[in-house]
């Protein structure tokens, strides 16, 4: 970290609009009507804020600003001015690794937010952990990210020790969706599909594992490709299945299409996880009804703890919805804001000169309150908070059916 003096690149979004600001020299101590000098500390942002999953990725940019904007109004940490700086990811690796060089040459971000895909993750991780960086995601879900490849042997070893995440695991995930289909939907046959992503291969293996262990029954199997909107081949291999449903790891631009053509030939659900769990899912398919979906965490608005951050999104005019993820997005922002108070109220109320590498450290002390329940990190980087929910479609919404907090 360079002190005040360094060439600073911020994104400043208002309204859901992104503003590029660039300035040397920068000293806020008059911007901003406080007393004395102002360090601007800058968050990165990584998400799809462009192609099929923008309205998941834009979620996370408005609710990542609405925590920066919130944390300056209230002077969280005085003597601090927060801004986000978000980069699209467009959903590809090799965008997300070069977004994570990118925040690690502008030596004023002192965290990462995101990214919404957990393939993406996986060319991130590294050249953030090289650079001692803190990344947060809000919304990723696999195992392997936090517990090492050989999780499922038992064998679990944190790879990145720059990486934490306010969801949960595919492996609760994915069991909790087996659970919720098999004793409550009372289904017992399923065809099981995924799109051969880190996210949805990963997801619909742990359904499987559970599903089976439970006494159902997998009458078939099969990949799709997540670009394909054509699915009218494994559908009729899932008709003449015998199938009950069908559980999809993957996510709503390739779903939706699925369930709709699912349903002009055989009337049973489509199930997913967090990647379906979308209010597009809904409108790209006119035959959502009936169709479930599980997300990490409990529906915000049945949340007494988010009925501010819901009033404050509403009042701050941004015109995308917050989504499936944007409780999650702003407890991952001020998980790093959090972070940054405590590196500073530990450098006698100044920022020290090694902010990045203060915040990591003050990462495994992060506690508090947070939108969507109680915020900390384990021994992995993972969310101590395993709240799980199912959905289903009913009335052209998604409605909640069962909350709990699940372990398997």
């Amino acid at each position: 970290m360079r002190h005040r003096s360094s060439l600073i690149l911020t994104a400043v979004l208002t309204t859901g609009a992104l503003t590029l600001t660039a300035c040397g020299s920068r000293d806020d101590s008059n911007n901003g009507g406080g007393d004395g000098d102002t360090k601007t500390v800058v968050i990165g942002v990584d998400a799809p804020i462009t192609g099929d999953l923008s309205a998941l990725g834009l979620g996370i940019k408005n609710s990542a600003d609405l925590a920066a904007k919130t944390a300056n109004k209230e002077k969280t940490v005085p003597g601090i001015k927060f801004e986000v700086k978000p980069l699209d990811d467009q959903a590809q690796p090799s965008v997300g690794q070069q977004n994570a060089q990118k925040f690690i040459d502008d030596d004023t971000v002192v965290g990462v937010v995101g990214p919404l895909n957990s393939g993406v993750s996986q060319s991130m991780q590294k050249p953030l952990n090289d650079a001692g960086l803190t990344q947060v995601s809000p919304a990723n879900t696999g195992t392997e990210l936090t517990q090492g490849e050989n999780w499922k042997t038992g064998d679990k070893k944190r790879p990145y020790k720059t990486y934490f995440r306010t969801a949960t695991t595919d492996q609760i995930q994915g069991a909790f969706a087996a659970k919720y289909l098999y004793n409550n939907a009372k289904i017992n046959q399923v065809y099981l599909l995924d799109d051969q992503k880190p996210y949805g291969a990963g997801l619909a293996a742990s359904f499987k594992n559970t599903f089976t262990s439970l006494g159902g029954k997998i009458v078939g199997t099969d990949h799709v490709n997540p670009d394909d909107r054509d699915f009218n081949a494994v559908v009729t291999k899932v008709k003449k299945s015998g199938a009950k449903a069908v559980y999809y790891g993957g996510e709503y631009p390739a779903g939706a299409p699925l369930s709709q053509q699912l349903k002009d030939s055989v009337q049973i659900p489509l199930m997913g996880g967090d990647g379906m769990y979308s209010a597009d899912f809904i409108k790209l398919n006119k035959k959502a009804q009936g169709d479930i979906a599980t997300s990490v965490g409990k529906p915000v608005e049945e949340l007494d703890s988010a009925k501010k951050f819901i009033a404050d999104y509403k009042t701050a005019g941004y015109k995308d919805a917050y989504e499936a993820y944007g409780g999650g997005t702003y407890d991952a922002t001020w998980s790093i804001i959090e972070a940054v108070k405590i590196a500073v109220a530990d450098n006698n109320g100044k920022a020290p000169d090694d902010l990045r590498a203060k915040v990591l450290e003050a990462m495994a002390k992060v506690k508090f309150d947070g939108v969507t329940g109680p915020v900390s990190f384990d021994e992995y980087g993972d969310t101590t908070n395993t709240m799980m929910t199912a959905y289903q479609v009913d009335g052209g919404k998604w409605v909640s059916r069962i909350s709990e907090v699940y372990k398997p």
